[in-house]
């Protein structure tokens, strides 16, 4: 009786080779077939359509708006004018920079793939994520979403952390633990679950630039302390403002936006409309996501560039729940469904289809542990 207490109590095991990775295979709940939206091809086919043009400029706006802060910071130095150049530059690169990262990752935010290479690299150095083992992290998200046991980017884990979702917003915990992924991949030594979604024949590379973002940051707080050193007082910080500090405060946005993406909605269901989140927005947030805030959309159709979400989103809105009509919103609905999941996480939100769409696939595989030794 107390192991079975023991069983149903434990917290669920999220990594890529325990139970519950084999319990997603047996289930047929991975690489499964997903609904779909009805679409007519030539349809897609130009919603897929790519262009260099909206990414070459919003990359020179971004570029420019981090050259344009950080001077602005720099020249201001010693006053309080310098805050808020430093406040806007933090967003910038410790936000915008996922978002960037996410559409550079899947070939669709540029036509020409080496444009796509770089803002990737780029972002990816940002946001401290390897981009060798993160690109194909995210594939698995996006062929198993939210798959218990498959997808190693389940941002609510149950037992939800309150404590840890809310330090998230200023970063703290969540640099330090990418800086050690980052030593620790380095130094040759992948996990095994990253050794579960990236091909061995990329590991080389993921531990190569693991060591050229790691030499980055060691040459950055090199050049910080010999500033210090040299008497230059409190603007020896600038290079950490420059690289690496911004992932810390300014990275709230993406967190902001990142959580509302699946949380409080069902894991293992191979309905987007069920796991993923739609959100209206303001303009200036949908610039800093590249319109992510049509999840269950990109969700649903991956290939679709960002700047054509919002056609996509009215072509098939008519078959997905009603979105959340702000952030605010948004975050009533999640926080409410999550402080019931603390004590039951088999809650969800289930959004209401409105009559226009077809039914929910409504496969909820739950996970019932093996006591047969009991």
């Amino acid at each position: 009786m107390a192991k079975d207490m023991a069983a149903s109590t434990a917290a669920p095991d999220y990594s890529l080779t325990g139970e519950r990775a084999h319990h997603a295979v047996a289930a047929g709940l991975a690489t499964a077939e997903w609904y779909h939206s009805d679409i007519p091809r030539k349809t897609m086919k130009e919603l897929m359509r790519r262009s260099d043009q909206p990414a070459l400029r919003d990359t020179a706006i971004w570029v420019a708006l981090h050259i344009l802060f950080a001077a602005g910071g720099i020249a201001l130095w010693g006053s309080w004018w310098a805050v808020p150049f430093w406040l806007a530059y933090g967003v910038i690169y410790g936000s915008a920079c996922d978002s960037r990262w996410h559409e550079a990752g899947h070939g669709t935010a540029f036509k020409t793939s080496w444009m796509n290479d770089v803002v990737y690299h780029i972002a990816s150095f940002q946001v401290m994520r390897n981009p060798i083992a993160w690109r194909w992290s995210h594939a698995r998200h996006h062929t198993d979403t939210i798959i218990v046991g498959r997808d190693p980017e389940i941002a609510w884990m149950h037992p939800i952390n309150l404590t840890l979702k809310a330090l998230a917003y200023i970063g703290i915990v969540e640099a330090w633990t990418s800086l050690k992924i980052l030593a620790r991949q380095a130094l040759g030594k992948l996990s095994d679950d990253e050794k579960d979604y990236v091909p061995e024949a990329e590991l080389p590379k993921a531990v190569f630039w693991a060591r050229v973002h790691m030499a980055i940051y060691i040459a950055t707080g090199a050049t910080a302390l010999g500033m210090a050193l040299a008497g230059m007082g409190w603007a020896s910080v600038i290079p950490l403002l420059l690289i690496g500090l911004p992932r810390i405060y300014g990275c709230w946005h993406m967190v902001m936006m990142g959580l509302l993406q699946h949380g409080g909605l069902a894991e293992d269901v191979l309905d987007h409309r069920l796991n993923s989140r739609t959100v209206y927005i303001n303009p200036v947030s949908g610039w800093i996501y590249w319109n992510m805030q049509y999840h269950i959309e990109h969700h649903m159709f991956p290939m679709v560039p960002y700047h054509a979400l919002p056609k996509l989103h009215a072509l098939i809105k008519d078959d997905l729940p009603p979105p959340n009509t702000s952030i605010a919103d948004a975050y009533r609905e999640m926080w409410g469904a999550v402080m019931r999941q603390r004590s039951d996480p088999s809650h969800y939100v289930r959004k209401e289809l409105p009559p226009s769409a077809r039914p929910y696939r409504d496969e909820l595989h739950q996970f019932v542990p093996d006591r047969s030794d009991a």
